[in-house]
């Protein structure tokens, strides 16, 4: 209808387009009110606004529309019984509650496995902090859930490994230092040794004697006892590692050369007290090595110490230092039994005289710091001959080789003079 009078139909054509309608239309003239089922202010309210007005009326619903032809408006009316507006919304309310279900299971069973796999992750975590609260650092997660829990899952991993290292450093340590520990001992005991004999049985001794060599005595006994627990300290360390974690060594550059003569400083003193004869080779120039000074000076002192511990007194030993090929050699020989079991004596906490093997192993892990290795192997004075291999801090190292380190040192000995303090 707002069609046919907007294209100004006749009369005609009007009552054609109405007639279709099946009595649902009516037309208000312009300046006309009455006639049909909306309130005549409403209609005249849609004419003079020019714009869609919608009204109850009994039994359905009315839709006034204004159409302006030049200056005269008309006003359209269409009316909906009540049975037309409430058909199909039944079908449609059940498909808009179906669809609703269908959403609210979704997302209950999407929220749910979420959930549930967020439970899980975090129930792992806790059961795997409080495995490490209880002493098992070997226990790790398969990081999953959520992004956050999976980072915390990852850190926890890292801190557990971080723990491992850090407490198989510290038992590491402890070893070590307790094994240091027996260069002044082995110094106080050849020195208690060397003193007076401590025994009182003897009939003919005097008060003051006799109290002397009580303190004698008794000093020898507390060394004795002090070398007992400090074997004991580095067993029950080694007991408590699990596996070999090689510790991170100390950063550094140090020569090496220095470091022999500076020790050797110290080791005369006792050498000249047990009349050993002693030679240093290769020592008079620097010879620098990738290795911290104080890990260089521990691991010599800790071979020096076996030679004094485990050879006779009187035996002689050298030191010697040569760099090749972007290697340095550090050599220690000795004139003693030398050793039955190379490579038992190479394991670490292993011996065959009553230590706990910790010396060579020291050494071991001091050149290893510097892309190196130890070595054991008869000595051209009869005894053990102990090479320490350090890359060059100045070379490029090329293929290793034993003999031509070593080996040129023993040819050099024969130029040297032998030197006994």
């Amino acid at each position: 209808m707002v069609g046919a009078i907007s294209a100004g139909a006749g009369a005609k054509g009007l009552a054609a387009a109405m007639a279709g309608s099946g009595g649902r239309v009516k037309v208000y003239a312009p300046g006309q009110t009455a006639g049909g089922r909306a309130a005549g202010d409403e209609v005249q309210h849609a004419a003079t606004s020019g714009s869609t007005v919608t009204q109850e009326v009994d039994g359905g619903l009315v839709r006034l529309e204004p159409v302006t032809v030049g200056a005269r408006t008309s006003v359209v009316e269409v009316f909906v019984p009540d049975s037309e507006l409430s058909e199909g919304t039944a079908n449609d309310w059940w498909l808009l509650f179906g669809i609703a279900l269908v959403l609210v299971a979704g997302s209950v069973v999407v929220v749910d496995r979420l959930a549930r796999g967020a439970v899980n992750s975090a129930r792992n975590l806790v059961h795997a902090a409080m495995a490490v609260g209880g002493g098992d650092l070997g226990v790790r997660i398969q990081p999953s859930g959520p992004r956050e829990l999976a980072e915390a899952g990852y850190a926890f991993n890292r801190m557990a490994d971080r723990l491992v290292t850090s407490r198989t450093s510290e038992r590491e340590m402890v070893a070590d230092l307790s094994h240091r520990l027996r260069t002044p001992l082995t110094a106080l005991r050849l020195d208690a040794e060397a003193l007076d004999p401590d025994d009182t049985q003897i009939i003919d001794l005097s008060a003051d004697e006799i109290d002397r060599r009580r303190g004698i005595r008794r000093i020898r006994q507390a060394i004795v006892t002090l070398e007992g627990e400090v074997n004991e300290l580095i067993n029950t360390t080694r007991q408590a590692i699990g596996a070999q974690v090689a510790a991170a060594p100390e950063p550094g550059v140090c020569d090496a050369s220095e470091v022999v003569r500076e020790r050797m400083m110290f080791w005369s003193a006792l050498a000249g007290d047990q009349n050993r004869s002693y030679r240093v080779a290769g020592a008079s120039v620097r010879i620098p090595v990738p290795v911290a000074r104080a890990e260089l000076a521990a691991a010599l002192d800790a071979i020096l110490g076996n030679v004094f511990r485990y050879t006779p007194q009187g035996t002689a030993f050298e030191v010697g230092i040569s760099r090749r090929d972007g290697w340095v050699a550090v050599r220690v020989d000795d004139a003693g039994p030398g050793i039955g079991d190379p490579e038992k004596a190479m394991q670490r906490g292993q011996s065959n005289q009553g230590s706990t093997g910790l010396g060579l192993d020291i050494a071991r892990r001091a050149a290893q710091s510097a892309g190196g290795s130890v070595s054991l192997d008869r000595a051209a004075l009869g005894g053990a001959s102990v090479v320490m291999l350090f890359s060059d801090a100045e070379a490029t190292p090329k293929q290793a080789s034993r003999f031509g380190l070593v080996g040129r040192l023993a040819r050099e000995r024969g130029s040297r003079p032998t030197r006994s303090e």
